[in-house]
């Protein structure tokens, strides 16, 4: 049974920082790209960063990129995102998201799939 655990979330200025975290069991981590989604108030759930098998590629959606880091530990089966220079867009609620195949590297948010009861990210003064 897969299961997904998001932590690391939290109430930050504009401006600030937030590292979230993301528990992995229940599959082979190591076979699955992941990715990092949310969905802001009132909104649907949007894509924003991914990360292959290795960790050795990356990528983000337009309005993250240059600050936000997505990161993995096979050792641990753990997914990371740095959040750094947050603005107030981007408070949601964030989810750590299997891909639906093993090795399937895309940057469209229905090939993954998300479990967890998410992490609130809230950047507001």
């Amino acid at each position: 049974q897969v299961r997904l655990v998001e932590s690391g979330g939290g109430l930050v200025q504009p401006g600030g920082s937030l590292r979230l975290s993301c528990a992995a069991s229940g599959f082979t981590f190591t076979n699955y790209v992941m990715s990092w989604v949310r969905q802001a108030p009132g909104k649907g759930l949007e894509w924003v960063s991914v990360i292959s098998t290795r960790g050795d590629t990356t990528s983000y959606e337009d309005s993250v990129k240059g600050r936000f880091t997505i990161s993995r530990d096979n050792g641990k089966n753990m997914l990371y995102l740095q959040m750094n220079s947050l603005k107030p867009e981007d408070t949601a609620v964030y989810y750590c998201a299997q891909g639906r195949w093993p090795n399937y590297y895309s940057e469209y948010v229905g090939d993954y799939a998300h479990s967890g009861q998410g992490a609130q990210v809230t950047v507001s003064s």
